[in-house]
């Protein structure tokens, strides 16, 4: 495959991302990767995933939103990063993502996402109904139960969840929204009102009858049902939904990348063969 770096322009600052061709030409259309939150375009998924779509003849553009890695800085000492993001600019990304692809000629690419990125990618697909195919990666149920759930499973505010939501509140009130707190799981670092804006993240249950081009949703067998809901998710779906529970596997496919992008390609090839695409 051909790897390019790209830049996607925003309003702000551009997102920078990896667009992967295969030899030969994406005779099978374009695939678009979301990443897990705290994440950016070179680890996990995103990473690992493009080798085996493009041997199906994907192009694929895997990207960092603003809201990437925990903290960072570019060409100044300005701070970006997730623990300054909001998920309506999270949303904002994705779609500029998706026109950087249109405009060479992918208007409707498969969707991959992965944790915040796979609930995020069930939003946007809800919003791009000719999407051809979704495939979600231990994506989370998002909505007001989110940083509840996550939290009871030892991440962000853990056992202090009521102690933190206050502290966040109270700064925000004092016009301080950005000032940085500390975070008892992961993602350890976060500011007071990107905190408090996880409240407003999609809740992909209630986008599930929505939803209407095939999916595939996969869990670890490690992850919490409750926080990572492919059963709902399915039960809720009116068109073609697939679930797949990859043994011995954490949230992150440590060690199991291989099984999961051959679980993601056969998955496709179907689709591809079905005449989805």
């Amino acid at each position: 495959m051909k790897t390019s770096l790209v830049s996607i322009a925003t309003d702000t600052v551009a997102l920078e991302g990896a667009w992967y061709e295969p030899e030969g030409g994406a005779r099978a259309g374009a695939a678009l990767l979301f990443h897990g939150n705290t994440m950016n375009f070179y680890s996990g998924a995103p990473r690992f995933l493009p080798p085996a779509l493009t041997e199906l003849g994907f192009a694929c553009l895997a990207f960092n939103r603003r809201g990437h890695d925990i903290l960072a800085i570019r060409d100044s000492r300005a701070a970006e990063g997730a623990a300054l993001q909001f998920v309506s600019q999270a949303i904002t990304d994705n779609r500029y993502a998706a026109e950087w692809l249109a405009r060479r000629g992918f208007p409707h690419p498969v969707v991959i996402g992965h944790s915040n990125g796979g609930m995020l990618a069930v939003r946007h697909v809800a919003d791009h109904p000719n999407t051809p195919a979704l495939v979600l990666l231990s994506a989370h149920c998002g909505g007001r139960n989110m940083v509840p759930l996550a939290s009871q499973a030892g991440l962000l505010a853990c056992n202090r969840l009521e102690e933190i939501t206050a502290h966040a509140e109270q700064l925000v009130k004092a016009g301080r929204g950005r000032e940085l707190m500390l975070l008892p799981g992961c993602w350890y670092v976060t500011s007071a009102a990107s905190f408090l804006d996880l409240a407003n993240c999609p809740d992909i249950l209630a986008l599930a009858p929505q939803i209407r081009c095939p999916v595939l949703y996969l869990r670890g067998d490690a992850e919490p049902r409750d926080l990572y809901p492919a059963e709902e998710f399915q039960r809720r779906c009116p068109g073609s939904c697939t679930v797949q529970i990859v043994p011995q596997c954490d949230h992150f496919y440590a060690g199991r990348e291989s099984a999961v992008s051959a679980i993601v390609s056969r998955w496709l090839g179907q689709q591809l063969q079905g005449g989805q695409q």
